[in-house]
């Protein structure tokens, strides 16, 4: 699943993007998505992404290196 591109699509559908992403499937020794999101929810740390403003990939690459 590859995120939208902020330029063609709506904000709707990235909210929604990052929603599917980073579900919690309550299984942490499997997911580790909380872990790569230092314990914060996945809609806040996206929230330039989800409003237009930044890249997804960029997100992602500076939640990597924190």
């Amino acid at each position: 699943m590859t995120a939208p591109d902020i330029h063609s699509s709506t904000r709707e559908e990235r909210e929604q993007y990052i929603i599917d992403a980073f579900r919690c499937i309550a299984d942490c020794d499997n997911c580790g998505a909380c872990q790569f999101l230092h314990g914060h929810p996945a809609e806040e740390l996206y929230a330039d992404y989800i409003e237009g403003r930044r890249s997804f990939r960029d997100i992602t690459l500076e939640l990597r290196y924190k």
